[in-house]
């Protein structure tokens, strides 16, 4: 089974690169931030989406990590 999806991305024929979050649109990229974001993407998608997005890390994974459910 594939891994979920929660960003998606599009590059306009103008340069400009849009982040999209859920069908929503996240960030907006022109120039030379736009062109870095090009270059880092090919690595992990969904990880450097989420961190050009500020969604990323919100300081709750380690209480989640222990919690009973998710206790190995």
């Amino acid at each position: 089974m594939g891994q979920a999806r929660e960003f998606d991305w599009v590059e306009r024929s103008n340069g400009t690169v849009v982040i999209i979050h859920h069908g929503r649109i996240a960030g907006t990229l022109r120039g030379a931030r736009a062109a870095e974001f090009l270059a880092e993407v090919d690595d992990d998608p969904q990880l450097v989406m989420a961190r050009w997005t500020g969604n990323y890390r919100h300081g709750n994974e380690r209480t989640a990590k222990q919690h009973p459910r998710n206790r190995g």
